[in-house]
């Protein structure tokens, strides 16, 4: 499976987040476990009252070129798996995100 997906509304991200990681970055894609593919993501906040998550819909707002309000954390608010939306065009965002991840 992959770490992205288009959906009819925007591009589904699976992410794992590391929060104080250093830096706010993104390190590529990772198979975990169970096969699963995810986006490793870092950031330098806190996990704490939702920093993190804050960071992180930040970082990719920043990386898709889209305004924050386009990106919305859907499932594991307080967890390191984490689901994102990012509404808008899906095919034109995931080649967004597929050249970015190509530039790490």
């Amino acid at each position: 499976m992959a770490a992205w997906s288009v959906t009819p509304d925007g591009l589904a991200i699976a992410i794992r987040l590391t929060p104080r990681g250093g830096r706010d970055a993104v390190d590529g894609v990772e198979t975990l476990a169970d096969g699963r593919q995810v986006l490793k993501a870092r950031v330098r906040a806190a996990p704490s009252e939702g920093e993190a998550n804050a960071a992180l819909v930040a970082l990719l707002a920043e990386m898709l070129a889209v305004s924050r309000s386009q990106v919305s954390l859907t499932a594991g608010a307080s967890a390191r798996l984490k689901r994102i939306v990012v509404r808008g065009d899906g095919e034109a965002l995931a080649a967004r995100l597929q050249k970015r991840i190509c530039e790490i």
